[in-house]
């Protein structure tokens, strides 16, 4: 039973060839050169068409050479930046560094500053004059 399914399956798809000329639709604006391309005989490339491997490229073992290097270097990076690898210690230098590039440090607490800055914010709230008021 199986084996006559089998027959009329294979029997109906053998029927129907697939590579039949398709008719080309007259409406297409290539259908005049699918028809001459499809008409011609042209010559089929054959083995001897392949050209020959250039000489001056790299052996192929030897991009498998290359490529295991980069992968070593890879891992070599990878494992030197890893977390824990690295600290930041020797901040003090950098600060005091920093500190004498920036110049003399203020004198004076913050309490001091605020109130000069209000006074000096104050002062030039008396001298402002308003905008002319339009008419």
């Amino acid at each position: 039973m199986i084996c006559a399914c089998a027959s009329l399956a294979l029997a109906g798809c053998a029927s129907s060839n697939p590579f039949a000329s398709i008719p080309i639709d007259p409406n297409s604006p290539v259908a005049a050169d699918v028809a001459r391309m499809s008409r011609t005989d042209g010559a089929f490339p054959s083995f001897a068409d392949i050209p020959p491997v250039p000489k001056d490229q790299r052996p192929v073992a030897q991009w498998g050479v290359e490529a295991r290097q980069l992968e070593v270097a890879g891992s070599t990076v990878e494992r030197q930046t890893a977390p824990g690898t690295w600290t930041l210690t020797g901040t003090e230098r950098f600060q005091a560094q920093a500190k004498a590039a920036a110049g003399p440090a203020i004198q004076g607490d913050a309490s001091s500053s605020t109130a000069a800055t209000e006074a000096f914010a104050r002062q030039l709230r008396e001298r402002a004059t308003p905008p002319p008021s339009p008419r």
